[in-house]
């Protein structure tokens, strides 16, 4: 009998593609929204947002790890272990999460100085106001990311498609409310984007603690400190946090160096990332259900079951980039337009993103989705050097080579992305063949 029949990877898959278009709807919205502002509005959002990515990368490696966990513990049929593993990730990402808020409202301005050094006042004053409302976020959208991985290890994606559906609606409608309702520009984005996270946060908790949840039964204020428990967690959560952080201040780099092109750029940028984004909509789904699938399979000492699931779940990877990527070439153009910049603009984007398309099918599931299958083994340390290795020499290094004495501008940035891509595929590629990440179960 398989651990996951086709009928249980539809079940896995279908909401976690449709969390996913909710999730990155979140992010057009706000960029379209704001776009109506100005050009000055929609960068400071951007720049803002990969600070915010940078470091929420903390709680999302938290969230990873815990997952992992409790996948290989489910997959043992270890359920009380499994719930011991919870509590000790809501516990220390809430303790994290509020840390990490406090240093971010307390030092908001310098921390924008620090990355992007001097801006024009208007992106530097709308940047602050974005920065300080998302910071209030941060403990919310900890404890969301945390819930919905953990609902996932346990191969329930619904739980987190309704509730990001239920954020969706918070976000867009506030958005109407607060820019054009009440003309508050970005910090009506902000505001948005705050009360999305809290509405997010308490469905996710209410649910966790009830029913089949779990954390069922359990009271969150008298959580006790599991330290060796913490530690598994840790183990794994450490080196994908480690990756996921270099790699975003990799991205931060090359963010200030876009921010040196001018406005222009940073706005075709902005756009550009934000329908992008679409694409990956099933390639990113399907990393998550191989979190846990392969996660459970390994659990149960399953190796050739669980290489039979990256197969299959490879394959419909690559399958659904080619035919995102030949909707969004051709899409390409009428989707820039509605952002309603200028037409300069508009058509750098429009530019980009046809690249992007080509680049996107052909890499993209092989550096991106191909990895969460190592990692659920347990195989972190690999894809944590490779990732960091591939991001400075490739996407950094060529960056300012392509940017500085081949003067290609913002598609010099670009380009060196899709040769960061190759390189990563081409790792992650080697280690699933040479078979040495089924060495790495970690409980």
């Amino acid at each position: 009998m398989p651990l996951f029949t086709r009928k249980d990877l539809t079940r896995l898959i279908v909401p976690l593609v449709i969390e996913q278009l909710l999730s990155v709807t979140i992010g057009i919205a706000d960029t379209v929204m704001v776009a109506g502002c100005g050009e000055a509005s929609v960068s400071a959002v951007s720049l803002i947002d990969s600070i915010n990515i940078l470091l929420l990368q903390v709680f999302s490696a938290l969230a990873t790890g815990g997952a992992i966990i409790c996948a290989q513990y489910l997959g043992g049929e270890d359920r009380d272990s499994a719930a011991l593993a919870a509590e000790q990730l809501v516990l220390v990402t809430t303790v994290l999460s509020l840390g990490i808020m406090a240093l971010v409202l307390v030092f908001c301005g310098g921390i924008i100085s620090l990355i992007y050094g001097t801006l024009e006042p208007l992106v530097l004053h709308h940047a602050e106001s974005y920065f300080y409302l998302t910071g209030l976020s941060y403990p919310f959208i900890a404890v969301y990311n945390v819930s919905a991985a953990l609902f996932r290890a346990r191969g329930n994606a619904k739980v987190s498609m309704f509730t990001s559906l239920v954020m969706n609606i918070f976000n867009i409608g506030g958005n109407a409310l607060f820019i054009f309702g009440f003309n508050m520009d970005v910090f009506g984005a902000g505001l948005a984007t705050l009360l999305s996270r809290i509405a997010g946060a308490a469905v996710m908790v209410w649910l966790m603690c009830h029913g089949d949840g779990l954390l069922a039964g359990t009271d969150l204020r008298r959580l006790k400190y599991n330290p060796a428990m913490v530690r598994g967690i840790l183990r794994v959560g450490i080196p994908s946090g480690l990756e996921n952080s270099i790699f975003q201040v990799g991205k931060l780099l090359v963010q200030g160096l876009i921010a040196s092109f001018g406005t222009m750029a940073l706005a075709a940028n902005a756009m550009a990332n934000s329908i992008s984004g679409l694409v990956s909509i099933p390639g990113n789904a399907l990393g998550l259900a191989m979190i846990t699938v392969v996660g459970q399979c390994v659990g149960a000492g399953s190796y050739e079951e669980a290489r039979s699931y990256i197969n299959k779940i490879m394959g419909a990877a690559v399958a659904s980039a080619f035919v995102m990527d030949v909707i969004l070439f051709f899409a390409a153009k009428p989707m820039s337009s509605l952002y309603g910049l200028s037409p300069e603009t508009g058509a750098l984007a429009t530019e980009i993103l046809r690249y992007y398309c080509v680049f996107q099918f052909t890499l993209w599931p092989w550096a991106f989705t191909l990895p969460n299958a190592l990692r659920a083994a347990g195989d972190v340390r690999f894809t944590m050097a490779a990732s960091v290795a591939t991001m400075w020499v490739f996407r950094i290094g060529f960056s300012y080579l392509l940017c500085g004495p081949f003067q290609m501008g913002l598609m010099g940035v670009w380009a060196a992305m899709f040769i960061d891509w190759g390189a990563r595929a081409a790792l992650f590629i080697w280690r699933l063949l040479s078979g040495r990440w089924k060495n790495h179960r970690v409980v």
